[in-house]
């Protein structure tokens, strides 16, 4: 494949540095959104990095500017035709979120732009995260049809019920920086990428000084009563793949499509 094809398909980049500070960083030139081979690439780059006696802690982001993740591909979700198609596209994401909770590493989010849908899974996954005043959020999902099933458990349990389901009903709007810091997805938020990064970086030498085991212990009681969701999130997958069928949901993609 050549480089240009690479680029097309996007891609997935990692770098460790001589503390054991791990970047992951993920691209796609359609606003960051995540084709299903990216998603597991992504998930597997997770698992492997997280693995690696090397790695004392993590940080996931994405390139860019404007968008984080805009969530699933789109010209993937148009070309689902039967219900074990819908099961697997929806896996993506599930895939992400469960390699997010099973590493034993820290992982620390950098969120410089949107996240939509899928992204803001991807934001809850993690297990502090820094964002920048652009990076606001948007469940869309129901705006064609379906809703964010897989997401949902990673978004409920660091925003709370009541602001899952304000995310989820109001699926057209965006909701600012400071309202998802308020509410946990966000731990803290900068004016600039660049008051970020330095936060970031900061924060993850810090990270990376501290005692190993200790970590991975606390990881463990941060996700503890997760340990279901490798089968939850397939389950919520199959959700979405066979509403993904209806005629209301076909119907509402080819509106957006047409837009």
């Amino acid at each position: 494949m050549s480089t240009t094809d690479t680029l097309a398909a996007g891609k997935v980049e990692t770098t460790t540095d001589a503390q054991g500070v791990a970047t992951v960083s993920f691209f796609h030139p359609s606003h960051n959104s995540l084709p299903g081979a990216l998603l597991t690439e992504l998930a597997e780059t997770i698992t492997r990095v997280g693995q690696e006696v090397a790695t004392k802690v993590i940080i996931l982001r994405s390139e860019g500017e404007k968008t984080f993740c805009a969530g699933a591909s789109f010209d993937e979700l148009m070309a689902i035709e039967n219900e074990a198609q819908g099961l697997e596209f929806f896996s993506g994401f599930a895939k992400v979120i469960n390699a997010c909770r099973t590493c034993s590493k820290v992982i620390i989010g950098r969120v410089q732009g949107k996240a939509i849908g899928g992204g803001v899974g991807v934001a809850a996954s993690t297990d502090y995260c820094f964002a920048t005043a652009q990076a606001s959020v948007k469940l869309s999902e129901l705006v064609v049809g379906i809703g964010p099933f897989v997401v949902g458990p990673a978004v409920e349990r660091k925003l709370g019920t009541s602001a899952y389901a304000q995310l989820a009903l109001d699926a057209g709007e965006f909701r600012s920086a400071a309202w998802a810091r308020d509410r946990g997805l966000y731990a803290e938020v900068f004016d600039t990428t660049e008051q970020m990064d330095a936060a970031v970086a900061a924060f993850a030498a810090k990270l990376a000084a501290y005692n190993p085991e200790a970590l991975a212990e606390l990881k463990q009681v941060f996700w503890q009563g997760t340990e279901h969701w490798g089968q939850l999130l397939v389950e919520r997958a199959g959700i979405s793949g066979r509403l993904v069928l209806s005629d209301f949901t076909r119907q509402a993609i080819s509106r957006f499509k047409n837009r």
